[in-house]
């Protein structure tokens, strides 16, 4: 099953409608479900979404799925193509990304990942809560070297 996001959009991200102004939020939140970006994201971490923010090399993003754009899939940016970016997920084993389906157009690009958050897990004990409280907030920056890393061969 490919990497899922479930986020709330209106479906006017960057360049949709031939250049045309996204209405509504300029940020959402949207979920991880699989693990095709692990070790930076897990499945159960939320995102904090920015609509319309620039995408450079490195940076998470949010795309629709080419061949099913019902479906938000969450992965790194690795380089610009054309009309569209090369992207991959972190997790190697995994290899629904740009390997199978190719460069994403420009208008399946929904939003870039600022924030991480990572849920609280079941246990509760003042250990756990302080670990969780110092992990859970992290801003998603751009993997510069990862991205020279998983540049398209």
């Amino acid at each position: 099953m490919p990497e899922r996001a479930d986020g709330r959009t209106d479906g006017r991200g960057p360049g949709d409608g031939g250049g045309a102004r996204r209405r509504g939020p300029v940020f959402g939140l949207a979920e991880v479900y699989n693990p095709s970006m692990l070790p930076t994201l897990r499945p159960g971490d939320r995102l904090l979404l920015h609509y319309g923010s620039v995408v450079r090399p490195g940076d998470v993003v949010v795309v629709r799925h080419p061949f099913r754009q019902d479906l938000l899939i969450v992965k790194r940016a690795v380089e610009r193509q054309g009309g569209g970016w090369w992207v991959r997920g972190d997790n190697p084993r995994v290899v629904n990304d740009s390997r199978e389906f190719g460069a994403v157009p420009d208008d399946l690009v929904v939003a870039r990942a600022r924030l991480r958050l990572r849920p609280l897990g079941a246990q509760r004990s003042p250990l756990a809560v302080v670990a969780w409280a110092l992990s859970a907030v992290r801003p998603l920056r751009a993997a510069r070297s990862l991205s020279s890393f998983l540049r398209a061969r």
